[in-house]
């Protein structure tokens, strides 16, 4: 099933189609290179298909694009997960990147809540920001109403550092997401909000 969401402010204006069963190349332009590659990783990793477009403020910094990118990707999810009739809820997956270990655990519990603890080794990749990687996990866990923890465990390279982040994000969440055979919402409770 196909999900797309646009926003437009002052300072982005935001084109996302996402699809959860479609094994397409995606497209990312969000004219920001360092977020196109790690957009690209999250979308291998997770099987979701994206297409995204984006006109952002990037003359004044990465920050509103990658803020914003994050609330519409959370939102569509939002919209995935209310419609899928059954998944395992529950995702965890470490990756290494050579000297560098991330840790990601994810419940799709309707309880927004992130704890990330990373300390990049620079604020820099290339011309990235790299305190964005937190807003833009910020934005998407909040608005998809996911409880997830992200935990750089062992740093090096600061590339390496976010995308083993984003790859464990990606695998937690498709194992998350991953139907678990059983019908109704994997809650004792009857209900996940």
């Amino acid at each position: 099933m196909s999900y797309r969401k646009q926003r437009e402010t002052k300072e982005t204006a935001i084109d996302i189609r996402m699809d959860l069963n479609d094994n397409q190349a995606s497209s990312i332009n969000t004219g920001v290179g360092f977020l196109d590659h790690m957009l690209t990783l999250f979308s291998f990793h997770s099987g979701i298909n994206l297409q995204i477009n984006v006109q952002g403020d990037i003359e004044v910094d990465d920050h509103h694009t990658t803020e914003d990118i994050g609330i519409v990707l959370g939102q569509l999810l939002l919209e995935a997960i209310k419609d899928k009739q059954s998944f395992t809820r529950y995702g965890a997956f470490y990756i290494p990147m050579d000297e560098t270990l991330a840790r990601v655990v994810t419940d799709i519990s309707g309880r927004p809540y992130l704890s990330f603890n990373a300390e990049f080794s620079k604020e820099k990749v290339g011309t990235f920001d790299t305190e964005l990687v937190e807003e833009f996990f910020r934005g998407l866990v909040i608005n998809a109403r996911l409880t997830t923890h992200i935990d750089l465990i062992r740093g090096g390279n600061t590339h390496h550092e976010i995308e083993a982040i984003f790859k464990a994000f990606a695998r937690s969440l498709k194992i998350a997401l991953s139907d678990d055979g059983s019908k109704g919402v994997p809650s004792s409770k009857g209900v996940i909000e």
